[in-house]
């Protein structure tokens, strides 16, 4: 029976806007034209994706629906059938309470428990706010709130303390800072609304720009003193000197974003056979691991059985999708979107590169392997006086050197090598994905690696993980918690410990492979230095004169055999490279035990510790550490290349 291809999700655009409040007088002389041109950009987008050759999802506007820019640009695509999605600085009701700007401690307070204030203008931001809000997919940073309600209530009631006044404004810049981070690692594309003044205020407008262009994130930069002129960014020091005219650089970054002409191009996921497990005929690699590497209580099967994609959410999964949906607060609905969408794909992807993987490793074992059994077999007819029968011999000489012809042709039409290191790049992004996505953290467009080649891993892995969105929900310390001990702490130790018994198995491997590989080669030293030691004892008339005669077939013979199978372990300890890939590992597991140390540590402290800021500087280390260990192995692999042995 055969088993079906998971789909992938529809594709997003995701866009991220921010901008200037009303207040800002450059947009408050010409908010008529900055709106009619945010319009004309949508509506230019909105005619794109209606022109694609792929089928879209509902465009995602991220945004902060902060007075100004923010709710003008949510409405526009509210309008048009776009999801909002708001990563709010702060829960709901206290950012209702900030945004609209209460002059007194009763207006503060009233917000705060949700009522409207005495003064109109407030209320009226406050509801229009709320409004947003409702109509809006939102991921609140709301874990210290209860910390920073008190500091502005006390700000309210000391209008004149100053010191109090800097320290609610450090820690709203510092939420808001988080909130646009946030924004910018799930935007394909940012619009921004700026005068070019301040930029290093932290969370402003020129911040948000500056840190969008320095994660990659292309900017289309609106001056609301002179919007019709609006251009495109791409590099932080574009900022003031010049940027790409409209004309067709918006439909060349949402033809980009959509895939383009490789929208519809089948990918080796798609084109690549699922086998249920690994081909007995591929089992040579896993056999040289297994026995080399063993340290005599391995139980390691050859042949594996791969995790089909429907059953992935019960089977290795389950620990994780159980302390997920266990999580109090968590958002059920992108934990099912997961499960359903990134789990399965993550088991396609994995099963197809562990086959690619058996056969491109040990097809290029079989060929080193051989290679030195053509060599030892053609010579086998001299220690066995069989001169008349060489044919029989070389007749199977050709059969195996024809062999490593097939095996070599057929591993390049098939392309094992390429499309191992592709779909292995997928599988380990949708591996750590779920955990990333879980806490609200994801790789900026602009910091996804780039290999050498097509893009399509990354391209196909950033869609299969924007899927599931931001966890609609009001984060805190409790969901915080449980999250890092029940989900990030599990995965990153377990990958930490995989890593370390991976070091050591190649370790050993290696280390036992060229012991062998030197063992052949001193024995055919004795065998030569045998041969020429009778030699010269008959010549010096110490020995009988026939002996060398006698032997000599059969010492030529070991002569040639032992430095040909020696030369070929040798190559298959040099094409596996399993010294390097050790130290690799090696590495990587003491960065992840480091990341496992402050986990560990950050658990230990009181809740306050425990924010989304240091949450997510964790994730991102993680991150960091799997796209590493990533590009060091392709590092390695990148160029051996199935071929003939040499």
């Amino acid at each position: 029976m055969s088993v079906a291809r998971p789909e992938l999700a529809l594709r997003h655009l995701s866009l991220a806007v921010t901008g200037h409040r009303h207040n800002n007088p450059a947009l408050e002389a010409n908010l008529g034209q900055v709106e009619a041109v945010l319009h004309g950009i949508f509506d230019r987008i909105a005619y794109l994706l209606e022109q694609s050759a792929d089928t879209l999802a509902p465009v995602r506007l991220h945004n902060l629906l902060a007075e100004g820019v923010d709710q003008i640009t949510a409405r526009l695509a509210l309008e048009k059938g776009w999801q909002v999605i708001a990563p709010l600085p702060f829960g709901k009701a206290l950012n209702a309470a900030i945004n609209a700007q209460p002059v007194t401690l009763e207006d503060a307070q009233a917000l705060l428990e949700g009522r409207d204030a005495a003064d109109a203008e407030v209320a009226r931001r406050a509801a229009r706010l709320r409004e947003m809000t409702e109509a809006a997919h939102c991921f609140a940073l709301a874990e210290r709130d209860d910390e920073i309600a008190a500091l502005y209530l006390d700000t309210l009631a000391s209008p004149g303390n100053f010191a109090i006044r800097r320290a609610l404004e450090m820690q709203i810049n510092d939420r808001v800072t988080l909130a646009g981070r946030v924004m910018i690692e799930q935007a394909d594309l940012l619009i921004a609304v700026w005068d070019g003044k301040a930029a290093n205020f932290p969370g402003g407008t020129g911040h948000t720009i500056k840190a969008a262009l320095s994660s990659g994130t292309p900017v289309v930069l609106i001056d609301p003193a002179c919007p019709d002129d609006w251009t495109i960014h791409t590099l932080p020091e574009e900022i003031g000197v010049h940027g790409e005219q409209r004309g067709h650089a918006l439909d060349t970054l949402i033809e980009a974003v959509t895939g383009g002409s490789e929208a519809n191009t089948p990918t080796p996921l798609e084109t690549e056979r699922w086998h249920r497990g690994s081909n007995p005929a591929w089992l040579l690699y896993r056999w040289i691991e297994k026995t080399f590497g063993s340290d005599g209580r391995s139980r390691t099967r050859l042949v594996n059985r791969y995790e089909q994609p429907d059953e992935i959410a019960e089977g290795s999964a389950a620990p994780m999708v159980l302390a997920a949906r266990g999580v109090e607060g968590a958002d059920s609905r992108q934990i099912e979107t997961i499960v359903q969408t990134i789990m399965p794909q993550f088991a396609w992807s994995d099963g197809i590169s562990s086959w690619l993987s058996d056969a491109y490793r040990s097809g290029m074992c079989l060929n080193f392997m051989l290679a030195a059994f053509a060599v030892i077999i053609g010579a086998a007819y001299l220690p066995l006086g069989l001169a008349e029968q060489k044919w029989i011999f070389a007749s199977i000489e050709l059969v195996l050197l024809l062999l490593i012809v097939g095996i070599t042709l057929i591993g390049k039409r098939y392309n094992w090598h390429a499309h191992w290191f592709e779909t292995r790049r997928v599988a380990e992004y949708l591996r750590h994905g779920p955990i990333m996505l879980l806490l609200g953290v994801f790789r900026p467009a602009g910091k996804w690696p780039r290999a050498e080649g097509r893009e399509w891993p990354e391209q196909y892995s950033r869609h299969c993980l924007r899927s599931p969105g931001l966890p609609n929900i009001a984060l805190t310390h409790a969901y915080l918690r449980t999250m890092t001990q029940g989900i990030l702490l599990p995965h990153v130790e377990g990958q930490r410990d995989y890593h370390r018994a991976k070091a050591k198995r190649l370790r050993k491997v290696d280390h036992r492979l060229d012991r062998i590989a030197e063992t052949l080669f001193v024995l055919a030293i004795i065998s030569v230095s045998v041969y020429l030691l009778l030699k010269a004892g008959a010549v010096a008339g110490a020995l009988p004169y026939a002996w060398p005669a006698s032997v000599s077939m059969g010492l030529t013979f070991l002569g040639i055999a032992f430095p040909t199978l020696g030369a070929s372990i040798a190559g298959i300890r040099f094409f596996a490279d399993f010294e390097r890939f050790a130290a690799i590992s090696q590495v990587t597991a003491g960065k992840l035990d480091n990341i496992a140390q402050r986990i560990n540590l950050l658990l230990q402290s009181s809740d306050a510790a425990i924010t989304f800021g240091a949450v997510s500087e964790l994730v991102h280390g993680l991150d960091e550490v799997v796209v590493e260990e990533l590009e060091n192995w392709q590092a390695v692999f990148s160029g051996k290349h199935i071929s003939l042995p040499a």
